[in-house]
């Protein structure tokens, strides 16, 4: 851990306890930086590795998870905050699971972005390719719309990156089936069909590596 003091305010429980340095925290309070950092990760994330990335005591950090916790179930919100699978994570709250399948399955008929369209389309030439390798292609963070077309069914996980451990992604049977195709082996080049230069094999290549 770092040489970083924290502060008790008397008076105040754990959850509002910060770090003196407030560019070392990277949040305005212990809170906040859990709360941003849990609110991106798509696994759970363990109190160590919470304690590291907002360099506080992990007891600190449990503290103020198990209040977060307490906090959105007195206020009813649509979200709780779990620990499972070794850490802890957002997830849906199950008397708001309906609202949600609602929204889920009128996706599934909704026209996808330019975006989706566009990251789709690097998944189906690329693949298998992390969400760092598409976004370096796209030049674009692509979190959101590779959630989406997840969602949708159109590309699934498969496995992870050997180097990296990062997630990869590949198209699913549904994708062929939406686009009528019998095998990955019937797209079309790539080139002759997205608005991108010239050289786009290379371009990928070079982006991928």
């Amino acid at each position: 851990m770092s040489n970083e003091t924290v502060e008790f305010i008397e008076g105040e429980s754990a959850t509002d306890v910060e770090v003196d340095d407030g560019v070392s925290l990277g949040a305005p309070s212990i809170r906040s930086a859990l709360e941003a950092l849990l609110m991106v990760t798509e696994e759970p994330m363990s109190t160590a590795t919470l304690a590291t990335l907002t360099r506080t005591p992990e007891d600190v950090v449990v503290a103020t998870l198990h209040d977060l916790a307490q906090e959105y179930d007195v206020q009813e919100r649509g979200f709780d905050l779990r620990e499972l699978g070794g850490g802890w994570r957002y997830w849906t709250r199950d008397n708001c699971a309906q609202v949600v399948e609602r929204f889920v399955l009128d996706g599934q008929h909704g026209r996808l972005s330019q975006a989706g369209l566009e990251t789709l389309a690097v998944v189906a030439y690329r693949q298998p390719v992390t969400r760092a390798r598409i976004s370096a292609i796209r030049g674009v963070n692509v979190d959101g719309v590779v959630r989406t077309l997840v969602t949708r069914g159109l590309i699934e996980e498969v496995g992870h990156d050997h180097e990296t451990g990062a997630h990869l992604y590949r198209t699913t049977t549904y994708f062929l089936e939406r686009l009528g195709l019998k095998s990955l082996d019937e797209l079309p080049p790539i080139a002759a069909h997205l608005p991108m230069p010239d050289n786009v094999e290379d371009v990928l290549d070079l982006a991928s590596n």
